[in-house]
């Protein structure tokens, strides 16, 4: 039984800082693709980073490029997400996404190809 707990969501003013963490349990967290995607409501689910476990090449989407940072700590199964200089276009319910038998692993791979997912926290960026 696979389980991605995810928690560090909240409210912050522009500006402000977050860090998610998705910790994995029932399952080795070792040479999987992992990411974090968020979604607002009518609006499609996108990816904001990627990171290979077993390399620790990552990846990101533009928009987050410079103020994210997507790293992990084996020992502990844990996935984070620091969220920097966040911005109201921020605002969303993040997920955190695995993939434990990656043919590859970067920015813009479908969201089917995860095969394990979180059950989202809330980010909400306002004044």
């Amino acid at each position: 039984q696979v389980q991605l707990k995810e928690s560090g969501g909240g409210s912050v003013r522009p500006g402000g800082s977050l860090r998610l963490s998705c910790t994995a349990s029932g399952y080795t967290y070792s040479h999987n693709c992992m990411a974090w995607f968020r979604q607002t409501p009518g609006k499609e689910r996108e990816e904001v980073a990627a990171v290979y476990t077993g390399s620790g090449v990552e990846y990101y989407a533009d928009s987050v490029k410079g103020r994210f940072t997507i790293s992990h700590d084996s020992p502990r199964n844990t996935l984070y997400l620091q969220m920097n200089s966040l911005k109201p276009e921020d605002t969303a319910m993040y997920y955190c996404a695995a993939d434990p038998s990656p043919a590859d692993c970067y920015y813009g791979r479908s969201e089917h190809e995860y095969d394990h997912w979180g059950q989202g926290t809330q980010v909400t960026v306002s004044s």
